[in-house]
């Protein structure tokens, strides 16, 4: 029976857990970051608000467990065929490019915590930050860097604008309006324009550098 009884304990903390974190998820998709109320997350939950600082030690880990518990990053992921890297990285960079702005369009829940990311600082959301930096960082030393060698900090430089961009456009569409430089980036016509515009500025990149 205690052993019946201490597993059927570990089941209610998850279940519990599990209600916290989708509850952040709702919140943040509906009302943004800024509802994010210790009494309004217990209240979306359906659970003791007291539990949040039993399970996670309060809102901070909360939102550790939260960033953690979505692995934003490895989402953004081509497919294993773009991994030949004879070409220097071009295909794998054009690659990762186009999955991170459809993903980013997709995930509401990651557009929230990006314009979190820009407004507010907290540990959690520098944590965030730090394994971006740190995934990017492996594609530019050991594949890019190499490659490009001396005009290796113009490669970051280039890379550094694409990927801003396609945040930002992505953002703009998402809050106060769609249509950027005539581009509606709401429609399928306009984010495959956008798109193009990417594998182009990638291909010139690639041959000038």
């Amino acid at each position: 029976m205690e052993r019946k009884s201490a597993a059927g304990s570990i089941r209610n903390k998850e279940r519990s857990k599990k209600k916290f974190l989708d509850a952040v998820g709702k919140i943040l998709k509906t009302k943004g970051y800024a509802a994010l109320k210790i009494n309004d997350i217990a209240a979306t939950a359906g659970v003791d608000k007291k539990m949040i600082y039993t399970y996670f030690g309060g809102m901070d880990g909360l939102m550790d467990e939260y960033i953690r518990s979505q692995d934003f990053w490895s989402n953004a992921t081509p497919d294993e065929t773009m991994l030949n890297l004879n070409d220097g990285g071009k295909l794998l960079t054009e690659a990762m490019l186009l999955a991170q702005f459809d993903y980013v369009h997709s995930n509401k829940e990651l557009q929230k915590v990006l314009l979190w990311r820009l407004s507010e600082s907290r540990k959690s959301l520098k944590k965030l930050t730090d394994l971006q930096e740190e995934n990017g960082e492996n594609l530019f030393k050991f594949i890019a860097d190499p490659y490009f060698k001396e005009h290796a900090q113009d490669f970051r430089a280039i890379s550094a604008i694409l990927v801003s961009g396609l945040y930002y456009l992505n953002l703009y569409a998402s809050v106060n309006g769609s249509v950027f430089c005539g581009i509606d980036i709401n429609t399928a016509e306009g984010r495959e324009k956008i798109k193009k515009a990417v594998s182009f500025l990638v291909d010139k990149t690639y041959e000038n550098l």
